[in-house]
């Protein structure tokens, strides 16, 4: 049985992006009712060397989009990186849904096999087929920093819960 690339990318991104994006609401209402300055949230982290909650948002967010963009041969939106505010971050999750909503089967699909090459920040490449990179790279590393960044969350205090996680399926 084949499996629809598009399937298996652009509605799990919605998903997720779109939860996570319902679950800083709470965390900013968490801080509005707590009085807790939301920097603290927001810098959060489990553990020194582990990014803070911002950079887990912004993590998920490139995985999202830069993996539809490479699937689909085009160009990924500039993102600024500097949130630092959950309004600013909601507004990056907006501009990643639309990005990432806007694709449609036709551009994604059949890409199983599309070469793609990845130059990383320390100038090391990385040679992936359009499979390989969907579904053991990106993937997975869209999933850590959800996780992840939900975990800081309810860490944190914020009461959120698996529906929370889980959000709707994307249509």
């Amino acid at each position: 049985m084949t499996v629809s690339m598009y399937k298996i990318s652009v509605p799990i991104f919605v998903q997720f992006l779109t939860s996570l994006s319902a679950v800083l609401d709470k965390a900013a209402s968490h801080c509005e009712a707590k009085k807790i300055e939301p920097a603290a949230l927001l810098n959060a982290r489990f553990f020194p060397d582990m990014f803070p909650l911002v950079r887990q948002v912004r993590a998920a967010t490139d995985h999202a989009v830069n993996t539809t963009a490479r699937l689909a041969g085009v160009e990924p939106p500039a993102f600024a990186n500097s949130e630092a505010s959950f309004a600013d971050l909601r507004a990056r999750l907006t501009k990643a849904i639309d990005f990432v909503k806007g694709f449609k089967a036709a551009q994604i699909d059949g890409t199983e096999d599309k070469a793609i090459k990845i130059t990383f920040p320390s100038g090391a490449t990385r040679d992936f087929t359009g499979q390989s990179l969907l579904l053991n790279n990106s993937l997975p590393n869209f999933y850590f920093h959800c996780t992840t960044a939900y975990d800081i969350l309810r860490h944190c205090g914020v009461e959120i819960g698996k529906r929370d996680f889980m959000g709707t399926p994307a249509s």
